[in-house]
Parts: C-alpha cells; structure tokens; sequence
C-alpha cells in the first residue's frame, strides 16, 4: 500500500498514467463493449495496461473502474457485480504495481453515473452516495489506496462521490471536466472547484481537472484554481483532439507536446500530472521526462500557454458579454 499524500510529500510532483480506454480499444475492446467486464473476462490485459503505464515512470495508476458503478453497469446486466468488478480491478492494479518494487499509489477510479440529479433527472443524493459507497468498499477490499473521482461535471455528483468514498473509510481525490466554454456542463467555473467540498467530513488531497477538450484548454482551467499545501491540484490533459478516421479515433497530441504541457502544467501550479483521451506510454515517457526536468517557474498566461502547446478549443466567455446576453434575453422577453 502507498500514501498519496505521503508520496507528494516526499516527491513534490508526481505523474499520473494514461488513457485507459484508448489502450484497450488497442488491445481489441469493441465499440459499446464495457471494459469493466475484463477485469475477470481478460485480467492478463488489464494487467498489461498497468504494466505499459508503469514502464514509462508513472506514480499513480488507474483501476479498470471508471464506469464501475451500479447505474452504469446496468446497462449491460452486470448491476448486481460492483463489488466484484471493483475489488477484481483494485487487485490486478496492486499486483501490477507491487511488482515494480518501488512506491506506486493504486487510485480507484470513479466515474459518474450517467444519471441526472433531481429535479432535471431522478438520481437523489441518497441513491447517489449509496452508490459509490458500494463502489468505494470494492476498490478498498481490493487495494486500492485512493478513490479517483474523476470526470466530473455537477458539484452535486462531485460531493456524493466524495461523500461514497468518506463512508468507506477512503482518501480521495476529485477531477471535473471542463468542456464547455471554461465551465463543465453544468456550469461549474475552476474557481468553484474548492468550494465544492466545504461541510464534508474530510477534503481531498487533490482535486482538478481531466479530459475535457485539450491540453490548453486544461492548463487554463488548473490556473483558475488555488492549490495549498494541504491540497493540490491535478492535470490529466487529453492527448491533443480526437480525429475520426473511418471507424478510428486518433488524438493529435505527440509526445512532445505533451512534454511541453506538462511543464505549463507544474508552471501552472498543478502537482499531479498525467493524460486522459488517446494518451500512450510513449506520451507518458515524454511526459516523465518533462516532470524529472523541469523546474517550476512564472505562472503562464494564456498567450503563452497558446503559442506553445496550440489555441483553446472551447475558450472561456467573457463574464461581461455573458451577463449581456442575459440582459438582452430579458429585455426580449
């Protein structure tokens, strides 16, 4: 078992690993297929996922978890496995992460639902914080150290997961995905991102944000958040935009930008760093090498975070010309 508190500590920045989904597409999991069910139908490519991620220097690897949740499996019959899947998933990473002899923290990813919260949908925080306690207590039983709340868009499902993991006696960590304009889908800024927790038991060690639409966009939103020493911010970029070619899905990120994000990243002041959507092993070993070389430095504005790693694919509205657009609406209406 390791601390992911304890190894900050002692390291100052870590690398998170890569892209769970792009790997096993690679490995042959079919469009629609849950990549749940290989932690017991293929564990021995699961286990090679871990190993490719720990080969390139990374710190903290991802369970096989993301949409282990019992909302989420329902779609493919297996609501009544959470438990299983998730302790299954917990072990293979453990194993994968001890044999490397060195300290490598396991972190229990936790997607969302795919469920709305009432009133826009039916999803009630009870039926949501029962669901990632049952989530949490797999990955718990199965080793996991952290419990990876990941990909985020509503404060509401944010504090449930936080909440799912406080009552199974776990760490946590929170990442939101801020595609939309600067804000997640339901509206959530960067700078709202601390706040979320306040009134919880326990705070992450870590919260920031993943995936999204690229890696400027992504290093703008972690400079829209404080970092402490009691808690540090995470950056886990999309390996560039996807392209669609045929029946395949390519990312445009080369290893070199990705160096390149990682340090606007730490620059930004993020102490986690590592890659969501289409990010390899080989991205990651650029990514590692940035890390271990680089020095933090000034923070970078956004001309600088463009002209280096490219422009903002969704960029942030002015809050002027949003609060004239309001205006303008109700003055129509």
């Amino acid at each position: 078992m390791a601390s992911l508190s304890e190894l900050l500590a002692k390291k100052g920045i870590l690398m998170a690993d890569g892209a769970t989904g792009t790997t096993l597409f690679a490995m042959g999991l079919e469009s629609g297929e849950p990549p749940e069910l290989w932690n017991t139908d293929h564990p021995d490519r699961i286990t090679r996922l871990h190993e490719g991620f720990l080969e390139a220097g990374a710190d903290i690897i991802l369970t096989n978890t993301f949409g282990a949740n019992r909302h989420r499996l329902k779609l493919h019959g297996a609501q009544d496995r959470v438990f299983e899947l998730n302790k299954r998933a917990a072990e293979i990473a453990r194993a994968a992460a001890d044999a490397t002899g060195r300290e490598v923290v396991v972190a229990g990813s936790v997607g969302p639902t795919g469920e709305l919260f009432v009133p826009l949908g039916s999803l009630t925080e009870e039926d949501a914080v029962e669901a990632f306690t049952e989530q949490a207590e797999g990955l718990k039983a199965g080793g996991a150290d952290v419990c990876w709340v990941e990909t985020m868009s509503s404060t509401e499902e944010m504090r449930a997961a936080a909440q799912g993991a406080i009552n199974a006696g776990m760490p946590y960590t929170t990442t939101a995905s801020f595609d939309t304009a600067g804000r997640t889908m339901m509206g959530m800024k960067p700078e709202e991102m601390a706040g979320v927790f306040e009134g919880l038991a326990e705070p992450p060690i870590a919260f920031g944000a993943n995936c999204g639409v690229g890696a400027p966009d992504l290093v703008v939103s972690v400079l829209g958040m404080d970092g402490s020493k009691e808690r540090k911010i995470i950056a886990k970029a999309n390996c560039g935009i996807p392209v669609v070619s045929g029946d395949e899905v390519r990312y445009s990120g080369t290893p070199e930008l990705m160096a390149d994000y990682a340090r606007l990243a730490i620059d930004a002041g993020a102490s986690i760093i590592g890659g969501c959507c289409g990010t390899t092993a080989v991205h990651l070993k650029a990514i590692r090498e940035a890390i271990d070389s680089h020095q933090r430095g000034e923070r970078p504005d956004r001309t600088r975070i463009e002209a280096t790693i490219g422009p903002l694919a969704s960029p942030p509205r002015a809050e002027g010309a949003e609060g004239r657009r309001r205006t303008s609406r109700r003055e129509r209406a």
